[in-house]
């Protein structure tokens, strides 16, 4: 018996294999547009590169798309810095605070003179991810004008998300195009096929065009103006491929460029380059990189893509609704299925990604760390730690950085910025500065990495980070008569308090309690004694702050659901029992009434695309599956998901990776369920019909 059971532990994937078709389960959620919508464009990539494309397949319309999901061109390494004559430097950002009976020094955005309002503006700006280019199709009606958007007629584009393709149709004045679009799964590199009797009437070209950086909070990658600020040409080019490079001050990178058949590439306005054929089929590869490299070919592009994705939707874990009558259950199947292919694309790159992943820039590119949960701690939970694991090794790379920081404000070990580069720099922030909710995510990312192997090689690997991430922690909070307090000089994950006078957040009490309870774990799995320092601030914690049966969103704020400034943004409160699992001094009967009075008189228009995610976590862990699926398809704009499966914010933020992430980790809880569970699907309804393989436990 034993010998049989350890055979169903080996070898879980041939067993599940045979219960849920997973082709016809991703299949059967393809994309499909039959307009020209500016909220519908879909993507191919990789996790380190991505390549957004319209109605046509590719990149024809970048302008008519920049205020909707623009199409951007964007790589791990593709980054820029506009020049710095006057010699800004951060620490020209760095004001003194009271804290801890002592000046703190923060990286702030309060500038009173004209030079520090310069050196903030600049440190926010710079550096900037880079749009690599728009790789596009050039359509000329029959009088000679280029089209426009309105001139295409019979549109239909499908992304078929098992094998990574988009296939597009339309046609222009009756005459139709065809294109098929790939995205290389190990390289930086797009590939498609053309098709149409337009190029034999010369009214189809293949158009390059290089891009200029803004320095606005967005870029959407097509602006095209200061074309004397940068230098594109074509290096080298022969019969069938080319060199194009592209330098922006100290920066560079290059374009490979190869077709097959006739055609010829020139140079037309600057930053310009257009590919002219008259054959009927014309296929090209772009391969965009920071040193010249081989180009692949369309036909290994699209093997590379088929493979890929074949491989990705065929390890891990998997969730087949389609025997539940719920109507429900098919528009969050759509969900899960779009944010797997979403995610993988945007957030599996080796560093933490911006909250638009590799689509567009949202704060300059720059990632914010404190959403690093949000983006990776599913891939684990869904069975591809691997995925997840990529990022961690940036915290290694950064530390230096993030010591420095603590060294400055007088505290051990390493404290983690909030918004950052990719170097680990901190970016000046009047709110990111004093938040301290990413200070232990590092800790709980390991966590989730020692789980998946529990190995003596995974404790080697982080154990110095989560000490060093720890020890911060311990030192950060202030002994205040018998018990240790967090703050005053924070800002919680519910921003809308104010640093000077907030303290004891109950979200982050539950996290520090967990994090420090976690490290201990790993010094004892190391042979190593519990820190004294961390388990007097353990036992002394301030308990989680309450009034009225009701745990308050802070501690110094006992009106926390009376006045109406603090019942907006995040309703993080909820994540104490939802993020985190139950602990020393959480009391779910208390927890049950504080969701309740939360569901009831929050004011929902004004939260993020996770706090939904973060709600139904909480449910779960209440047992409340029905307000769980409430929770996740609350019919409120943040919680939009768009036919390409983005989470849909305003008009700012048109999509939100944290919010596809959410969905996908609270998806695993509702199912697998979470250490300690007591029912099977804990967080589904009773009369839901459904299959799931391969996911984990949440802690």
């Amino acid at each position: 018996m034993r010998k049989y059971l350890w055979t169903l532990v080996l070898l879980p994937d041939l067993l599940f294999a045979q219960r849920i078709n997973r082709q016809a389960l991703v299949e059967r959620h393809s994309v499909i547009t039959t307009q020209m919508d500016t909220l519908a464009s879909v993507s191919v990539g990789n996790g380190r590169f991505a390549f957004t494309v319209d109605a046509t397949g590719l990149q024809t319309f970048p302008a008519y798309y920049a205020q909707g999901v623009p199409l951007g061109t964007q790589s791990e390494w593709g980054w820029h810095s506009f020049p710095n004559p006057d010699n800004y430097k951060l620490e020209e950002s760095l004001k003194p605070y009271p804290q801890q009976g002592r000046q703190v020094t923060y990286a702030v955005q309060k500038g009173s003179t004209a030079r520090e309002k310069a050196v903030i503006d600049f440190a926010r700006q710079n550096p900037h991810r880079l749009q690599l280019g728009n790789l596009g199709l050039v359509l000329l009606k029959k009088d000679g004008s280029e089209a426009r958007p309105s001139d295409l007629t019979g549109i239909r584009q499908e992304l078929n998300m098992w094998t990574g393709a988009i296939k597009s149709h339309f046609k222009l004045e009756g005459t139709p195009v065809e294109v098929l679009t790939y995205g290389h799964q190990s390289k930086d590199a797009v590939a498609a096929q053309i098709k149409s009797p337009l190029f034999a009437q010369k009214r189809l070209r293949i158009r390059l065009r290089f891009p200029y950086p803004t320095n606005q909070f967005v870029d959407a990658g097509a602006y095209y103006e200061q074309s004397t600020k940068h230098t594109s040409r074509i290096v080298t080019k022969s019969r069938n491929s080319a060199l194009l490079e592209h330098k922006l001050d100290q920066d560079q990178y290059f374009v490979h460029l190869n077709w097959n058949g006739q055609a010829t590439l020139q140079s037309a306005q600057p930053h310009e380059f257009l590919l002219t054929s008259t054959e009927p089929t014309l296929t090209l590869s772009a391969l965009f990189s920071p040193q010249k490299a081989q180009v692949p070919t369309f036909a290994e592009t699209q093997t590379s893509s088929r493979n890929g994705w074949k491989s990705f939707w065929t390890s891990g874990a998997a969730i087949d609704f389609s025997e539940t009558t719920d109507p429900r259950a098919k528009e969050l199947e759509r969900r899960i299925i779009l944010s797997q292919y979403l995610t993988k694309i945007n957030c599996t790159q080796s560093m933490p990604p911006q909250e638009t992943g590799l689509t567009y820039n949202s704060w300059y590119g720059k990632p914010h760390l404190e959403m690093h949960w949000w983006h990776g701690v599913h891939f684990a939970l869904w069975g591809r730690t691997e995925l997840m694991e990529r990022s961690l090794a940036w915290y290694r790379k950064t530390v230096n950085q993030a010591k420095a920081i603590a060294v400055r404000q007088g505290y051990k070990g390493i404290r983690w910025p909030k918004m950052t580069d990719r170097e680990g720099n901190e970016t000046p922030s009047s709110v990111g500065a004093f938040l301290i909710w990413q200070q232990p995510h590092f800790i709980y990312l390991a966590e989730l990495g020692y789980r998946d192997k529990a190995n003596a090689k995974v404790l080697k690997k982080y154990a110095d980070l989560v000490e060093a991430t720890a020890d911060f922690m311990a030192s950060y909070a202030t002994l205040e008569g018998n018990r240790y307090v967090l703050g005053k000089g924070l800002i919680p994950a519910q921003e809308c308090f104010h640093q000077e006078e907030t303290f004891n957040p109950t979200f982050e009490l539950t996290y520090w309690r967990w994090a420090l309870e976690t490290a201990q774990q790993w010094r004892e799995r190391q042979k190593l004694g519990r820190k004294k320092e961390w388990d007097d601030v353990l036992q002394k914690l301030s308990p989680l702050p309450q009034k009225d049966g009701v745990y308050l969103a802070t501690e110094s704020a006992p009106d926390s659901y009376t006045n109406p400034n603090w019942m907006t943004d995040h309703p993080a409160v909820l994540g104490a029992l939802g993020v985190m699992p139950q602990q020393t001094g959480m009391d779910s009967t208390i927890m049950h009434r504080t969701l309740d009075l939360i569901w009831e008189k929050w004011n929902w228009d004004h939260t993020w695309g996770w706090d939904f995610p973060m709600t139904a976590m909480t449910a779960t862990r209440l047992y409340q599956p029905e307000k769980a699926i409430d929770a996740l398809l609350m019919p409120v704009q943040k919680n939009t998901y768009l036919p390409n499966g983005h989470n849909f914010q305003d008009g700012r933020l048109r999509i939100y990776l944290p919010g596809n992430g959410g969905l996908l980790a609270t998806v695993a809880l509702l199912c697998a369920g979470f250490d300690g569970s007591i029912k099977e699907n804990p967080g589904l309804p009773r009369h839901w019909k459904v299959k799931w393989e391969g996911l984990k436990k949440m802690p």
